[in-house]
């Protein structure tokens, strides 16, 4: 019995680097969200622009929606930002912010100084709708359907090589899947 209890912590350790060496492998950007495949929650906040305007989760059905999660303290943001403008080129989706847990002035300023590449920016300023949908941080992007349905939620900045690879193979899955008439 002594001679197993003195292996415990080699064993112990073993197990420590079977665990870490695996980690090193794992994709940051593809963590699991528990939205994926259910409808976008309800909500009412004000748009970044007006607080006068109340927008919900029937604002963004009806398209192929690209909800992205931006802010002013977002240093990855900056980088996106160029790249959010040339998306918008493509006519099949619709690309809408959520200004997470900013301060709206400076969130104002920045769509001025860089452009505006939103329909429009939800102002979430308590995070409850990031919260909701499982923001870890920004920027992230959720594809949410022509039927308000979660269906991918990505990590960090979009660029070239992650718009082809990550998000264009499902929004031509959507696509075809509306021209079939699924709903």
């Amino acid at each position: 019995m002594k001679s197993i209890i003195r292996f415990i912590p080699l064993i112990l350790f073993v197990l420590l680097g079977v665990l870490l060496y695996r980690g090193l492998f794992l994709n940051p950007q593809a963590m699991p969200s528990a939205m994926i495949g259910k409808p976008l929650p309800n909500f009412e906040l004000p748009i970044l622009k007006s607080t006068d305007r109340l927008v919900g989760r029937e604002d963004l059905t009806g398209n192929i929606v690209l909800l992205n999660v931006w802010a002013t303290w977002c240093i990855q943001c900056k980088y996106e930002h160029p790249y959010l403008l040339d998306i918008i080129r493509d006519s099949r989706i619709k690309l809408y912010g959520l200004n997470f847990t900013d301060d709206r002035n400076a969130a104002l300023n920045w769509l001025k100084q860089y452009e505006d590449p939103y329909e429009f920016s939800i102002f979430d300023e308590q995070g409850a709708l990031g919260l909701d949908i499982g923001v870890f941080g920004a920027p992230e992007t959720f594809v949410i359907d022509h039927t308000g349905i979660i269906r991918k939620r990505f990590a960090g900045p979009i660029n070239d090589q992650v718009w082809k690879k990550e998000f264009l193979p499902l929004i031509d899955t959507i696509e075809a899947e509306i021209a079939q008439g699924s709903t």
